[in-house]
């Protein structure tokens, strides 16, 4: 389960390739290709070991506070599917 609270990044097995509606993951350990539906969201994702926690990463995007909820859902799954790990 995705702690908020604590630092994360972008697991150095995933590979990020553009695409118009944000980007693919390719986690060479698993295999598991995984979506991220959103160029905010690919932001987010890239700049992570950046912030001490995601909340901060979250509150330094231009991601609307209002839609935080679901994008600490998508990074929730991300989790799951090792795409980011905790640092």
């Amino acid at each position: 389960m995705l702690d908020p609270d604590r630092p994360y990044r972008c697991s150095p097995s995933v590979a990020l390739r553009p695409e118009t509606f944000g980007a693919l993951a390719y986690h060479f350990g698993t295999r598991r290709l995984s979506f991220l539906k959103t160029p905010a969201l690919v932001e987010l994702v890239t700049t992570l070991d950046e912030y001490a926690d995601i909340r901060t990463a979250l509150t330094a995007s231009l991601i609307p506070t209002a839609e935080h909820g679901v994008y600490l859902a998508a990074l929730d799954a991300l989790a799951d599917a090792g795409t980011i790990e905790p640092r």
